[in-house]
C-alpha cells in the first residue's frame, strides 16, 4: 500500500468514527505532521477522500464536510432502488446459501457486544445482502452509500428496542429471501430502509443542537 492510501484510510477511519467530526478544519500542515508525509500524498488523499463527499475545500484549505440531512433523504431513495433489485436477484438464485453466513454475522452480536461491532454488522448486513446479488454495479453502489451513512448512524440516538427492532427486521428479510419470496423480501426491506430513514432524521433534527455545541456542522440542504 503506498503512503498516500495509507493517509486516505486513516483519515477515512477517522472521518467515519467522529474522531474527526463534520465541519473541523482541515489543515495540510497539520496532517503532513501527523502522519510524517510530504504534501503530494496527503493533497492526493485529500482528493480521493472529496470524491466520496468526505471532505471539501473551504477557501484555500479543507474541512470535513457537514451532516447533510437532504443528502441523507436522497441516499435512502438511492438505497432503496438499488438494494431491493439486488434482493430481488437474489431470491432468484438456485443456491441462496449465502444468506446464512449474514445471518450468523446478526447472531454474532448479543448483549455485551461493544457498540462499535452493532455498527459494523448493521452496515455489513446491507453491502454483504447486496454481494450475493452477484451484481457488481448493485453491490458497489450500496457499499457507497453505506459509507456515506456511516457518520449518521454513529449519530442516531439509538437504545435497546430501537436496536433490538433493527436486527427482527434484518432477520424477517433474511427469511423471506431464504424462501426465494422476492416480493415479501422487498416490502421488507424497502419498509426497513425507508423507517430507518426517518428514524435517523428525526433523531438527528432533534439533537441538532446538541450537535452543534459539540462542534458538529449539521445542515438541511
Amino acid at each position: 500500500m503506498s503512503q498516500m492510501q495509507q493517509i486516505e484510510q486513516q483519515l477515512r477511519r477517522m472521518i467515519l468514527g467522529l474522531e474527526l467530526g463534520p465541519g473541523e478544519k482541515l489543515s495540510e500542515r497539520w496532517m503532513e505532521s501527523l502522519f510524517g508525509a510530504s504534501r503530494t500524498p496527503v493533497r492526493a488523499a485529500l482528493l480521493r477522500l472529496e470524491t466520496e463527499g468526505l471532505v471539501g475545500r473551504e477557501g484555500r484549505g479543507w474541512a470535513v464536510s457537514p451532516i447533510n440531512l437532504s443528502e441523507l433523504e436522497q441516499i435512502a431513495v438511492y438505497r432503496e432502488a438499488l438494494e431491493v433489485a439486488a434482493l430481488r436477484l437474489t431470491c432468484r438464485l438456485e443456491d441462496r446459501s449465502g444468506l446464512e453466513t449474514i445471518e450468523a454475522m446478526l447472531d454474532s452480536c448479543e448483549d455485551g457486544t461493544p457498540r462499535e461491532e452493532w455498527h459494523r454488522v448493521g452496515m455489513d448486513f446491507h453491502i454483504e445482502l447486496a454481494r450475493l446479488s452477484g451484481n457488481d454495479y448493485l453491490f458497489r453502489g450500496v457499499r457507497d452509500a453505506m459509507n456515506r451513512l456511516s457518520r449518521a448512524r454513529w449519530l442516531e440516538v439509538s437504545d435497546d428496542a430501537a436496536r433490538d427492532r433493527a436486527w427482527a427486521e434484518h432477520r424477517a428479510i433474511i427469511a423471506a429471501a431464504r424462501e426465494g419470496d422476492a416480493e415479501a423480501a422487498a416490502r421488507l426491506l424497502s419498509r426497513h430502509i425507508l423507517g430507518s430513514r426517518d428514524r435517523l432524521l428525526d433523531s438527528l433534527r432533534a439533537d441538532s443542537r446538541g450537535l452543534r455545541a459539540r462542534g458538529f456542522a449539521v445542515v438541511a440542504a
